[in-house]
């Protein structure tokens, strides 16, 4: 058995080498290439063709449903139809879908055929015909089975309707399958039979809307107009730059690696001598089958509306990144999913598996999603830009405190928001942001906090003198005669930061690569709206009888403020053993397990705050807070039963055979007399092993017992899996890992750690 398992894995070996890229042409017309910006979006059905297809007072109305000034009426709803089914079928769709987010951190979607059948009275009686046809009420709805998706209680298996909605503000698109045909897609939230949200969507839109509400408010009291005057902005959004990062690995070697098809990451597998440790692999070569993967990806992707900026080799061997212009957040977030959609069908024809596991390999770098958040008005001025004088930016200091005061007041709500069985592995494993949530905000914007809290001027730092910090940067001397002068950033990075202010935005470091953005968004536009509704209080207080707060009275909200979130501001290295000394000196919860963070969601703190601004019901609270536990053990229990066969179908079975090889030489061996026998130091050396590692089995099989005992309380059994998963699922594979080490490779079946992480 193993050494036919060990031809299969030579075999992928082999193909894995011999492979040759695949090539895919980019669009040219009359020979000639055509540039990107000529194809960009020809896939999407947006804002141009809507106008095209409505009479400017109903594409009007849109419009101001887009921003929830209205309802969409029917007339309306059927044009849109029956624009996008004619524009959709031209490009050779078949069916349509509301695509939407279930609480699975996938996507999902039911495609229904615009072919229909039209009856008739004729001479010879009822007459059926064929049509196409795709009305607004279509358009507008669906119905899924919402008892089949995760809803935590909030669905029976009896009660399974559920409906799709389209969302108007991210555009439909059509994606292409086989025999040249493709399926027009609607982007959709998804909703229970009462209202309840059964998605990660639509509680993302909630909050968004509950952002502008409470920026509109301080931004009014901030900069107000004289009466009868129109506002500076009438509309305020969040916007996102989501960086994905993921590894690639050769598809004959992944269909080898059981536990890589189940959970996506290596159960067993020792660290091979040369993994990331040259520094070598970071901005290095794109390998050849790589590159043609991104370019393809790429390409499909850009069709799709989907504004790719860069890609590049990341830390770990075969690990890389793409990253996209900023977006609207609900638009960006879609984009990202479609992406990770795209990315795993492009490299499926690529013979390529992409992972999304922010920790495939153990030894080696994780990966993240880093999700770029900043604040923009309807006209495009980003609120989180310090401008040439922060110090006197009175809109930037107060969106900047806002902010902090979000991640410090809610900072245990956001570590729940990137919770997860996967991200575990990765969150401070001396790679990665640690679980203790602060914020880096850099040297130069620290130093303009303190001035203006200690009511001083700003101090220079290249000379010492006082005079005003101008942070659009400074010359930096490259002492190159040939080379211009460059300009240097006046904040550096912190990549040890969770939560860091990298120049006019915040970049959360700690979501994890595998799992969707919208809920760790979804809580920090709500954290960010609940502090900007306390700051226009506070401003409305410190005005006192006057209609609007004074410098003076801005001023003194913003020193309250500054004081108020020292704590959740550090500058130093988050990784340190000295910061988590420092952090629980602070009070900031350093919360060492996904069961306890999960719980944050159900803090009175929390929970009110959550609830208050209707961005959760308490019942959709209550739901997610199970879903995420019983999603927890699910996870858990998986590994474990995964690993469990693993070890004792395929690594027990290899020690076995190798051990026999060994027994049989040693004996003939010494029956010729000889003295020393390194055969018999071998397997002197490899039994204790052996004996362990089915010890370990035995480990994991009561240990996956005991979890099964509390499977009636999704909170217990999430806990029980912590206590004895874990722990037997480490011990099993630190034994097995050895052993690999030692098993002469003719006898190993799976597919290694150096194999898979070096084309």
């Amino acid at each position: 058995m193993s050494s036919s398992a060990n031809e299969a894995r030579k075999g992928a070996i082999r193909d894995n080498v011999l492979r040759l890229s695949r090539e895919v042409p980019y669009p040219r017309k009359d020979g000639k290439p055509i540039y990107t910006s000529e194809f960009y979006g020809e896939n999407v059905f947006g804002l141009a063709q809507i106008a095209k297809a409505l009479p400017k007072p109903a594409y009007a109305q849109f419009l101001q449903q887009m921003r929830g000034g209205q309802s969409l009426d029917k007339g309306t709803a059927d044009a849109i139809a029956h624009a996008v089914r004619i524009w959709a079928m031209d490009k050779g769709a078949t069916h349509f879908t509301h695509w939407f987010q279930p609480q699975t951190g996938t996507t999902a979607e039911k495609h229904d055929a615009f072919l229909t059948l039209k009856s008739t009275h004729g001479v010879t009686g009822i007459e059926v015909s064929a049509i196409d046809a795709f009305s607004g009420s279509q358009l507008l709805q669906a119905e899924p089975d919402a008892s089949s998706f995760p809803s935590g209680g909030m669905r029976t298996t009896f009660e399974a309707r559920g409906y799709t909605v389209w969302d108007t503000t991210s555009p439909m698109f059509v994606q292409h399958g086989p025999h040249k045909t493709c399926v027009l897609y609607i982007p959709s939230i998804f909703i229970s039979y009462n209202g309840d949200a059964l998605d990660e969507k639509t509680v993302l839109l909630r909050s968004t809307e509950q952002v502008a509400k409470a920026a509109l408010k301080v931004l009014a009291l901030l900069e107000p107009v004289p009466q009868g005057a129109r506002p500076i902005t009438s509309y305020v959004y969040t916007t996102l730059g989501i960086e994905q990062e993921y590894f690639l690995v050769d598809r004959s070697l992944y269909v080898l690696r059981p536990d890589l098809k189940i959970t996506g990451r290596t159960l067993v597998g020792a660290l091979p001598a040369k993994h990331q440790q040259m520094e070598d692999h970071y901005f290095g070569h794109i390998p050849s089958r790589v590159l043609a993967t991104m370019s393809e990806a790429e390409l499909e992707l850009y069709k799709l509306g989907v504004p790719i900026k860069t890609r590049h080799n990341e830390v770990a061997p075969q690990q890389f990144e793409l990253a996209p212009i900023f977006e609207e957040t609900s638009l960006a977030v879609d984009h990202n999913l479609l992406t990770m959609d795209v990315l795993s069908k492009v490299a499926h024809r690529n013979n390529l598996k992409v992972l999304f596991h922010e920790k495939p390999f153990k030894g080696v770098n994780g990966s993240g999603k880093h999700c770029n958040w900043s604040v923009s008005t309807g006209q495009g001025e980003n609120l989180l830009d310090p401008t040439i004088k922060p110090e006197t930016n009175y809109r930037f200091l107060v969106f900047l405190l806002a902010t902090l005061d979000a991640v410090q007041r809610h900072g245990s709500l956001l570590r729940a928001s990137i919770a997860s069985a996967s991200n575990e592995h990765r969150l401070g494993a001396q790679e990665a942001p640690p679980v203790i949530l602060s914020c880096f905000l850099g040297e130069h914007l620290t130093e303009v906090l303190n001035a203006i809290e200690e009511n001083r001027p700003l101090k220079n730092f290249s000379n010492a003198e006082i005079h005003t910090i101008k942070l659009g940067g400074t010359a930096l001397d490259v002492k190159v005669a040939s080379l211009p002068d460059i300009a240097r950033d006046l904040t550096d990075r912190n990549r040890t930061s969770p939560f860091a202010f990298t120049g006019n935005k915040f970049e959360f470091r700690a979501v994890g690569s595998k799992q969707s953005p919208s809920f760790p968004m979804t809580v920090l536009n709500a954290a960010v709206a609940s502090s900007l509704l306390d700051i226009a209080e506070a401003l409305q207080r410190a005005a006192g009888d006057k209609p609007y707060p004074s410098d003076a009275d801005k001023l003194k909200v913003i020193r309250q403020y500054i004081v108020s979130t020292k704590n959740i501001r550090f500058e130093g290295d988050g990784y340190s053993d000295e910061w988590r000394l420092e952090a629980a000196r602070r009070g900031l919860p350093n919360i060492d397990n996904c069961p306890d963070a999960f719980d944050e969601l159900l803090s009175p703190k929390n929970e009110a705050m959550l609830c208050k601004l209707g961005v959760f019901t308490e019942s959709e609270l209550l739901s997610r807070h199970l879903i995420l536990m019983e999603r927890y053990s699910k996870d858990l229990l998986l590994e474990a039963n995964t690993l469990r066969t693993l070890l004792a179908q395929q690594v027990l079975p290899a020690a076995y055979e190798y051990r026999s090889v060994l027994a049989t030489s040693a004996a003939q061996i010494k029956s010729l007399g000889m003295i020393t026998c390194p055969e018999l130091k071998t397997l002197q050396t490899t039994t204790p092993l052996v004996e362990s590692l089915q010890d370990w089995i035995d480990k994991l099989d009561e240990a996956i017992n005991n979890v099964h005992l509390h499977n009636q309380d999704p909170s217990k059994e999430a806990r029980a899996s912590v206590k004895y998963l874990l722990p037997a699922m480490n011990g099993a594979r630190e034994v097995a890992d050895e052993l690999e080490t030692i098993i002469a490779d003719k006898y190993f079946p799976l597919p290694k750690m150096s194999e898979l992480l070096w084309f």
